[in-house]
């Protein structure tokens, strides 16, 4: 009520939008939000300001520390207080949307894409900077040269040197991580294709991206690093993976056997 007669028309609307659904703002994305409301995203940007927030997610984590405990950490407790069972059913619910949100199209795509690169450089940071150490992981057992480092110095480098026949593969669960997206773009102006998973369709990096793989699993802010979101990002690695593996069955299952073989020695 202080701010709302000092606003613009957009964003009175933003302020109305909030105030009637706090409970789903908060797993929107910037664009979502801005979508929700019928604004632009500079309107929601001013309007987070404005109210005396530095962006749209310092202000969604002001909002979800008002929410009753139950929303703002998504009923994990669960009923009876089953956590177990309910957070089991949790991740079962998020592979099955994650198979629903699948487009197989992007999917056939970006397999194409990683079979034919040059170089794959991973990009992410926080969470899913962990994701990219896993699928660096898993993509080196079958054989396949890319690399992922957390060191943003580093990334940044990389991507400046990045260019045709190359991928830079950007991980961002909100889409709006400002290094992901940052790297992503330096990558793409000297050539390199675009891969993004991210949880949002309508977000920053999905507009910056060639092939957009979706993932579910949303997260609050007040569960950043969810293992939800993570067991998605995981299940699009292992897809493409799978994927590779079957159009060189031979050669996949000679790497397997060699990489295996290279850290035998290496546990009791």
């Amino acid at each position: 009520n202080t701010y709302y007669p000092s606003m613009t028309k957009s964003e009175q609307k933003v302020a109305r939008c909030v105030l009637e659904h706090p409970d789903n703002i908060i797993y929107f994305s910037v664009t979502e939000l801005a979508d929700f409301a019928g604004t632009g995203e500079t309107t929601v940007m001013r309007f987070c300001r404005k109210i005396g927030f530095k962006g749209d997610q310092d202000f969604k984590l002001m909002l979800a520390q008002g929410l009753p405990k139950q929303q703002a950490l998504s009923g994990r407790e669960g009923r009876d207080g089953d956590y177990p069972t309910h957070l089991y059913e949790s991740m079962v619910d998020v592979l099955q949307s994650s198979l629903s949100m699948l487009d197989r199209g992007q999917l056939e795509e970006a397999v194409n894409q990683m079979d034919a690169a040059r170089h794959v450089q991973f990009f992410g940071v926080g969470s899913s900077a962990i994701t990219a150490l896993d699928a660096k992981n898993r993509f080196l057992r079958i054989g396949r040269r890319v690399e992922a480092i957390a060191d943003s110095h580093i990334q940044s480098m990389m991507a400046v040197t990045m260019g045709k026949g190359d991928i830079a593969f950007g991980i961002s669960v909100s889409g709006s991580t400002l290094d992901t997206n940052d790297m992503l773009m330096k990558a793409k102006q000297n050539g390199a294709k675009i891969i993004a998973m991210t949880n949002y369709a309508k977000s920053p990096i999905a507009s910056i991206a060639d092939i957009v793989l979706l993932t579910a699993g949303k997260e609050s802010p007040l569960e950043g690093g969810s293992i939800g979101a993570k067991i998605s990002q995981l299940f699009i690695i292992d897809l493409i993976c799978e994927g590779l593996e079957r159009r060189h069955t031979d050669e996949t299952k000679n790497m397997k056997e060699r990489t295996a073989r290279a850290v035998i020695d290496r546990i009791y």
